[in-house]
């Protein structure tokens, strides 16, 4: 059976600026993900991480290599059933929480009464009942991110791109949001490929932790968590729990010193 995603030598490079040699930013990688697996990828700043999700999302062609999602060609344009959520607050100003939320699905010309229903459960799951009729300038950065979220999930993608959507908020509502996300994933069977810095956020909701190299960024290492289905945020209590984390700051942590030394002054400062 073909991988719900692959990716087969995938690489990107950008052209260089100012007289500039291109910066090699991604791969070669090889990657695959199974229907309904959740995948962490975790690596040092500057690695190539979103570019991963770019590329897979297909938001910028890979400079070589093919992408693969449903047994499709990823090229030219993000294809029906991947939903991406970014770090960066996407929420839409002019447009109110409800109206945020389900702009996707009027734009799919869904029925207005489901398209309410559909909001009010993804409102009440994001903790946002008391805002829906705010705007964005209204709430707080961890709460738009949220709006966000609820954006993607609600179309019901068959593959969900997250990349580091939880990094406004703070770490009690991570572990909340985490065990959100888990419910949502078990519930919708979707393929989920998670970026994130947090090694404990990768070791707590993936069934296997890619661990990416310093730039260009290739797969070093391969962690599988052993958790069941049914897990939730209870589990960082386990003893299993800090030996993963453990395991992945160990592969992660030479290329991590390697980043640093090869980052320029802009990337050094940020």
């Amino acid at each position: 059976m073909a991988a719900h995603l692959s990716l087969a030598g995938v690489a990107r490079s950008y052209p260089g600026v100012d007289g500039r040699q291109p910066l090699h930013a991604l791969g070669p990688l090889d990657m695959a993900v199974d229907a309904g697996e959740f995948v962490a990828v975790v690596g040092p700043s500057g690695c190539g991480k979103s570019t991963l999700i770019d590329v897979v999302s297909g938001l910028a062609p890979a400079s070589e290599g093919v992408v693969r999602f449903e047994d499709r060609l990823v090229a030219g344009q993000p294809p029906d059933g991947i939903g991406v959520v970014f770090q960066q607050d996407a929420s839409f100003p002019w447009l109110t929480v409800a109206g945020n939320i389900g702009f996707g699905l009027r734009r799919r010309g869904v029925a207005a009464t489901i398209v309410a229903d559909k909001v009010a459960a993804a409102i009440a799951l994001m903790g946002l009942s008391d805002f829906a009729d705010a705007y964005p300038a209204q709430l707080s950065g961890g709460m738009r991110q949220r709006v966000c979220i609820a954006r993607t999930l609600v179309l019901e993608p068959r593959l969900i791109l997250l990349d580091e959507p939880f990094g406004a908020l703070d770490a009690q509502t991570r572990l909340f949001m985490g065990d959100e996300l888990l419910k949502l994933w078990r519930t919708s069977g979707a393929s989920v490929v998670l970026i994130t810095h947090s090694l404990d956020e990768a070791a707590l909701l993936a069934d296997r932790v890619l661990v990416m190299s310093a730039r260009p960024g290739r797969i070093v290492a391969e962690v599988e968590t052993g958790w069941g289905p049914d897990r939730t945020s209870a589990l960082v209590t386990s003893p299993r729990f800090p030996e993963l984390t453990h395991q992945l700051w160990r592969a992660l942590a030479p290329e991590a010193r390697h980043a640093l030394r090869q980052a320029t002054p802009a990337e050094a400062a940020a």
